[in-house]
C-alpha cells in the first residue's frame, strides 16, 4: 500500500490516476470482476474512497479504462501473430480458419481482457456518467476498426463487411468466455453426471469454431 501526500500539481494528480488503475489491474489478476470493490481498492492504493472518486467517478469507469489498456495491448500484438499464422497463399475458407484461430489463441493467456470483455455490455457501461460513456464507445471503436483493417487486409473477401464482422467477433469473445467458466454449482454437475459434459465448453476450442463460422459467413454474404 502507498500512502500518498495531496496531490498539488498535474503530474502528482497523474502519478495518482496511474496508481489507481495499476492497482486494479493488479486486482484482476487475482479475482473477478465482480469481486473488485472500492474499498479494497482504496484500501490498496493508500487513498480514501473519496479521493479515489476523484480521479475516476465510479468503479466502472475505472474497469473501462483498464478494458481500453488491454484492448489495445491485444490489438498491438495482432498483427504480428496473423502473420505468423496465415499463409497468404492459402484458399480464402483456410486463410478464414486460420485467421479465427490465431484471434482464439491469442486471447487464451488474455484472462482479463475476456473478463472485461464479456461484462462490458452487463456491467462496465453501467453507473458511469455519459462522457466517460463516450470517451470509452470512441476508443472501442478505434479498435474494432484496427482489427477490422487486419482482417481485410489477410481476408480481402470480406469487402466492405469487415467492421461489421470484427463487432460480431468482439460479441462473441465475451459470451464464450462467460460459458466456458462454468460455476462451481455447474462443474459439480457435470462431474455427476457426464452426460452433461456436452454442453461444457473448451474457450479456444468454441471460440475459434464460432469466429471460423462468423467469417465464412461474413464472406459468403459480402459475394452475393
Amino acid at each position: 500500500m502507498t500512502n500518498f501526500q495531496r496531490a498539488r500539481s498535474e503530474e502528482q494528480r497523474e502519478v495518482r490516476r496511474r496508481a489507481i488503475l495499476d492497482t486494479t489491474a493488479a486486482m484482476l489478476e487475482e479475482m473477478p470482476i465482480g469481486e473488485v470493490s472500492l474499498n479494497e481498492l482504496s484500501r490498496r492504493v493508500g487513498l480514501a474512497k473519496s479521493n479515489v472518486l476523484r480521479y475516476f467517478e465510479s468503479r466502472e469507469a475505472i474497469l473501462l479504462e483498464l478494458l481500453d489498456r488491454a484492448w489495445r495491448q491485444w490489438v498491438a500484438d495482432l498483427p504480428a501473430l496473423v502473420r505468423a499464422g496465415i499463409d497468404e497463399d492459402a484458399p480464402v475458407h483456410r486463410r478464414a480458419e486460420q485467421f479465427a484461430a490465431v484471434i482464439a489463441g491469442s486471447l487464451a493467456q488474455r484472462r482479463v481482457l475476456c473478463d472485461l470483455l464479456s461484462a462490458q455490455a452487463g456491467v462496465l457501461e453501467h453507473n458511469v456518467s455519459p462522457q466517460v460513456a463516450a470517451r470509452y464507445k470512441r476508443a472501442a471503436v478505434a479498435n474494432v476498426a484496427d482489427i477490422a483493417a487486419l482482417a481485410q487486409q489477410h481476408l480481402p473477401e470480406l469487402g466492405d463487411s469487415a467492421p461489421q464482422l470484427t463487432a460480431a467477433m468482439i460479441m462473441a469473445v465475451g459470451a464464450v468466455w462467460t460459458h466456458a467458466r462454468p460455476s462451481a454449482a455447474m462443474l459439480a454437475a457435470y462431474e455427476a453426471d457426464p452426460s452433461l459434459t456436452a454442453f461444457k465448453l473448451d474457450f479456444v476450442t468454441a471460440l475459434r469454431e464460432m469466429l471460423a463460422t462468423l467469417i465464412a459467413g461474413t464472406i459468403v454474404r459480402a459475394s452475393a
